[in-house]
Order: structure tokens, then sequence, then C-alpha cells
């Protein structure tokens, strides 16, 4: 047995926050061991600071430099953990989803991101097979195609509105056919008029619905998701202008929202099914899961994403530590220079007698200053930088992001000031090793 089991059986057993710690304290030890070495006995603590008085616009170009390195990449690596945990809370209103057999990516995309994409449609029959179903307390039909001003148009139905909005924020749920519940995000208040246009984005049709209106009557709570941009409005009305069946037969036309009749329901892109009871969903997943019909769980298909996105976490912390290494490498460089601006001072120093050990022990606390300096600066760009990302993203994707250091960051950053403090110890002997007469005549 190894003798450092008791200690790993130890850190096991702690906390998650003690054992986070425990790590970061780990990861700097070796910077505070070095430390205590090199300054056993000595106290150059003044000279130091007049050093970087001296010679701070210098000094401060290279902590904004190692600021700068470790911000931006503890940012990008805390962005995918935003990134993944923003994706999976949109994902959570949708427990399970029925479509026509396809690529589960490609409907989990078009279905609860709203990315356009064209998808085969269920029939009526499906759709009352899935709604008749024992357990299913919801069976929401999600038809995709319109947009109003880059906000795609769903339809669905009024259940289907209180499922991903509980509580309106205002106003009402539709209850006709040319009544329109908002997102959170969407330019429209209660009482507003629009047209919709076929299609989306730059190949939308605006005259190709012979000037059919909706009337806003409500606006969702924000769901940190792309539906926060979507408009929903009764499905009736989606089938009603695109000159398709509303269906419900003729005798019930102003039928809204379900029961629908198989014979008039001209079918619909996705179905958004949810139990009574939770572990019913992997009953109905099994059930649904046909030569006709496609059932998933949305937070399967992301775990099987997550892990790709594990891997892109991976590439980027590895990009991070080159950089860092980099820009560590780029830093010991400039410092060896550095210290030929104040190599007579030094000189001078060894003339009068002091030991080598006071004088090395000058330039590592010099450098290490920097170093501990500009990785606290880093660790603030780090803050500022992930919440500016962050922010971008959310523009760019319609998915809420929020990104914010964590520890895994922190232990990153102690891990750097370790490693380059250690490294710091090249300047201090290459500046000991100069030679004291010729500095001091230069």
């Amino acid at each position: 047995m190894s003798p450092l089991a008791p200690l790993f059986r130890a850190v096991e057993w702690m906390p998650v926050l003690w054992q986070d710690i425990a790590v970061l304290f780990a990861l700097l030890l070796p910077a505070l061991i070095v430390g205590a070495f090199v300054l056993a006995g000595f106290r150059p603590y003044m000279l130091v600071r007049a050093m970087l008085w001296r010679f701070r616009w210098t000094n401060l170009i290279f902590m904004s430099l190692i600021a700068v390195s470790i911000g931006i990449g503890v940012a990008l690596i805390a962005q995918e953990r935003g990134l993944r945990q923003g994706t999976a809370r949109a994902a959570d209103p949708f427990d399970l989803i029925v479509a026509a057999p396809g690529s589960e990516i490609t409907m989990l995309f078009a279905a609860v991101y709203l990315r356009p994409s064209d998808v085969p449609l269920l029939s009526g029959e499906v759709y009352d097979h899935v709604a008749s179903a024992e357990n299913v307390s919801l069976a929401a039909p999600i038809a995709f195609g319109d947009s109003y001003n880059s906000h795609p148009i769903v339809g669905s139905t009024a259940e289907f509105v209180t499922h991903m909005s509980p509580q309106l924020a205002e106003g009402r749920l539709f209850d006709n056919y040319w009544g329109a519940v908002v997102g959170a995000r969407v330019d429209l208040s209660v009482g507003d008029v629009f047209e919709p246009a076929h299609g989306v984005g730059d190949a939308a049709e605006h005259d190709a619905h012979g000037g059919a209106e909706y009337r806003v009557v409500g606006r969702m709570q924000p769901t940190g998701s792309p539906w926060d941009r979507a408009i929903v409005v009764p499905v009736e009305s989606v089938w009603e202008i695109h000159v398709l069946p509303t269906g419900h037969a003729p005798d019930n036309a102003d039928q809204l929202g379900p029961p629908f009749d198989p014979g008039y329901f001209p079918g619909t892109p996705a179905i958004l099914v949810s139990a009574e009871q939770l572990y019913a969903n992997y009953a109905l997943r099994a059930e649904f899961t046909t030569a006709e019909t496609m059932a998933f769980f949305p937070g399967s298909i992301l775990a099987s994403l997550h892990s790709v996105m594990g891997d892109v976490r991976q590439v980027m912390s590895l990009m991070a530590i080159v950089t860092q290494i980099l820009v560590t490498i780029g830093m010991m460089v400039g410092l060896v220079t550095l210290t030929r601006l104040f190599a007579r001072r030094l000189a001078l120093l060894r003339a009068l007698g002091a030991p080598a050990r006071f004088v090395f022990a000058i330039v590592w606390s010099y450098t290490a200053t920097l170093i501990f300096l500009g990785a606290a600066a880093g660790i603030a760009v780090g803050f500022v930088a992930a919440a500016v990302i962050s922010r971008i993203v959310t523009a760019r994707t319609d998915i809420l992001v929020n990104a914010t250091l964590s520890w895994s960051e922190f232990q990153l950053v102690a891990a750097f000031v370790s490693v380059t403090v250690l490294l710091a110890l090249i300047p201090a002997a290459i500046a000991l090793s100069r030679p004291v007469v010729a500095d001091l005549r230069n």
C-alpha cells in the first residue's frame, strides 16, 4: 500500500469545499517552500519595494502581460462550463420529445433551441396515440416555420405556454386563433398587432400569408433559453394560414387546443410529452420508439454533446497552459534583460560585502512579486472577461450563459504561479553570475 494512501482517503472524506481548498494549497505549496528557502535569514523587502517603484512602468507592462494571459485563459475555460449549464437549463422543460425518425440532434436543435430545420411531420393518428397514452399529462404539438422580425413563431397550445411559464409576466393566455404569447425578450408589447412571415431569416416571405394578423395578449417569464425570443401562437392558426385543416372537425371549428381530431390533423414536426410521474417517461420513450416515431430525452442527447464539450474543455485548458508557458518563457527572458537595469546596484551591494544569497533573494523576490501581483490581477481580469464573453455568447446563441470563475480556474492559476516562481530562480541565478567589476564600471 502506498504511504500516501491514508492521506488520499482523508482528502476523499473531506467536504467538497475543503477538498478544493486543499488542492489549491497543494498547488501553491512548491512556491511557498521555495520562498521559505530563498528568504531564510534575509529581509529584502525594502529593496524590492524600491525596485518595483523605480521601474514601475516596466513592471506594470510585465504584470499586465501576465494578467491578460491568465485572465483570458481562465475566462474561456469557464465559458465552456457556463455554456454547458445554460444549454442544460434551456432543455429542462422538455421532458420527452416525439418526432419522426431521423437525427435526434437535429430535432433537439429544432424543437428545444429553435434552430430552423426541415423535418418530417407526425400524422394525426400518431398524435392521437401519443396524447391518449397512459400517464401522459401533456402532449403539445410544436409547429414552427414562420417568424416575425427574426423572432420564430411557434404553434402550440395554451397548456404548452403554461408548461414553459407557469406564471405569465403579464397579460393572459390566448383564447382564440389570433392571440399570441411572446417570450421575455421579444420587442412587442401586450396589445401590439403583427403580421407573420413565412420562413425565418433572410429567406422569410413577408407577404405570404395574405395579411393575417396576431395580437399579443401575454408575455412569458424569462426562461434563459431561445424561447425568450419566440412567439407562441395557437397551432390551429399556423395550420389555417397555411391553408390546412385546423385539427378539428367543421362542426367544432371554433375549438382551441386538444383534443384534436386525427382526421383533420395536418401534422406537426414534434410533440412535447410530459408524464404524470417522472419514471413513466422511460416507459413512454420505449412505447413511442417505433418505425413511425422517434422518442428521446433532450437531456440524454445533451449529455452526449457535453461529453464532446468536455473534450473541448481539455483542449482549451491545454491551450491556456501552453499560452501561459509561452508567456512565462517570454517573461523570464524579459526579466533577465530587466535585471541589467539594476545590475550596477546589485554589483554595488556585492562590493560592499552583501552575501551572494542576499542578492539572490532580492532578484528572486522581485521576480516572484511581479508574478504574484500579475496572477492576482489576472483573476480580476478573468472575472471581467468571463462576464463580457458570457454576454456575447448569450446574445449570439439566445441561451443564458452565466460563466464565472470556480475552483478549477483558481487551481490552474495556482499551478501557473508555482511553476513560474520556480522558473524565477533562473533570472536570480543569472544576475548573481554577472561580473561585479564589469557591472560597477558600466
